[in-house]
């Protein structure tokens, strides 16, 4: 069964997130990296929670480059949202403090925007999970902002990193989601792609 073939795309992330390549890798199927730079800023009155999804769109109408009829871009975008107020990366580690000290003992809600482009078709969609984190100390904050370095995160944690193992009492949707790319999501958009 080795010659197998489930899906016949090549996928192309546009992304510098290691965590985006190491799921996309999952998938067993050819992976490049390429890279686009988009204004992160949402546009004036977006509902915050559809913010993930149109800057998973923006960065796939900013890749220049051609893609060949076996090739699918894959783009995607990260948001943390509570009490009606959108949580992106932080500015610097006090501000990254700040945001932790927001989701503390609380449960918030995490959106993963995702764009799928072939040179045919454009595929966009978003996946929300529900993170309940525990109360985390001031001293337990400033260690994890210290030692893990989380300003390129939304909210300004990774649920894979140290904060993730002793802050996270539940979550209700995709781990993945969390991570930032809902697998299950992107695998179905594929096969909608492949007519499958």
């Amino acid at each position: 069964m080795s010659g197998t073939v489930l899906l016949p795309w090549r996928l192309v992330l546009a992304s510098a997130s290691p965590r985006r390549r190491q799921l996309l890798q999952g998938l067993d199927l050819p992976l490049e990296i390429t890279h686009v730079e988009i204004d992160e800023t949402p546009p004036p009155g977006m509902p915050n929670d559809a913010v993930a999804e149109h800057l998973a769109r923006q960065k796939a109408d900013a890749f220049t480059g051609s893609l060949a009829p076996d090739q699918v871009l894959i783009t995607a975008d990260t948001t943390v949202l509570i009490d009606g107020r959108l949580l992106n990366k932080p500015e610097d580690a006090a501000d990254a403090r700040r945001m932790l000290g927001i989701l503390s003992g609380r449960t918030h809600a995490v959106v993963t925007g995702v764009c799928l482009r072939t040179a045919e078709r454009t595929l966009s969609f978003a996946d929300v999970a529900r993170v309940t984190f525990a109360t985390l100390s001031e001293a337990e904050i400033a260690y994890y902002v210290d030692r893990h370095h989380p300003l390129d995160k939304a909210g300004a944690y990774g649920v894979q990193d140290w904060v993730g193992y002793v802050a996270v009492e539940r979550i209700a949707g995709s781990f993945y989601t969390v991570m930032g790319l809902p697998m299950h999501r992107v695998y179905a958009g594929l096969k909608e792609l492949a007519g499958r």
